[in-house]
């Protein structure tokens, strides 16, 4: 149950500059050490250590040991959905001019990135549109469905919803505004699945330091082929 105190306590978590900055950089999906967060918000490992604990306390981050690292990622896909709808209300809530220029001017960030799990930027919203087209997916206001077409069409391209969080209760299908482009792209138990896809096939490879991605030649045959797009 949401309580005014939880919710408080939330935004004060998020609220802080340095917290803020090492939740963002876990916003590829990939867990990452204290150290490296620590570079990420320009801090001392110490103090990232300390605001990762309340964080984890809070259940926005978890973390695992594995041998002498200790690695943190976002606890679940919807504090990914919170911390993505808070960057698209940080670009709009200030005064605009009247021709506003909407999202990041980085390039790569605006072409393709991963939004925790699934693809966002003009790649997302590329292959959302087609998937929409060839009615594989259908969506409404909140949810999404696949159809029976989409499935035999997930079957022949060889993407696997029991790769994407098997046992999560998260929707299968769903559309999440995307902050850059302002349409939706496709998120969801499925968004993941077709992520994870393309990293498995060499589609796509992330670039240091970055949430976005490029598409490699495979890939950008496979977006031709599969999709029918073109490379974007």
């Amino acid at each position: 149950m949401v309580t005014p105190n939880r919710l408080a306590i939330i935004g004060r978590l998020v609220g802080d500059p340095t917290r803020a900055a090492m939740i963002t950089a876990l916003m590829d999906g990939r867990a990452l050490t204290a150290k490296e967060l620590a570079l990420s918000a320009n801090v001392t490992p110490q103090t990232a250590s300390s605001h990762l604990a309340r964080l984890t306390q809070a259940a926005l981050v978890k973390a695992e040991k594995q041998g002498r690292h200790r690695y943190h990622r976002l606890a679940s896909p919807d504090v990914a959905t919170l911390v993505e709808h808070m960057m698209e209300m940080s670009l709009t809530t200030t005064p605009a001019p009247k021709r506003p220029f909407v999202g990041t001017r980085d390039k790569a960030l605006r072409s393709a990135r991963t939004c925790y799990d699934h693809f966002a930027g003009r790649l997302g919203v590329a292959i959302t549109d087609a998937l929409i087209n060839k009615r594989v997916i259908e969506f409404g206001d909140e949810a999404g469905v696949i159809t029976t077409k989409g499935e035999r069409f997930l079957t022949e391209v060889g993407i696997s919803l029991q790769n994407a969080h098997p046992k999560s209760r998260r929707p299968i299908c769903r559309p999440c505004l995307d902050w850059t482009e302002r349409r939706h792209h496709l998120g969801g138990r499925l968004g993941a699945a077709i992520c994870t896809h393309f990293f498995e096939q060499g589609y796509v490879r992330r670039q240091t330091g970055s949430r976005a991605v490029t598409m490699t030649r495979r890939g950008q045959c496979a977006l031709k082929d599969v999709f029918g797009l073109e490379n974007n």
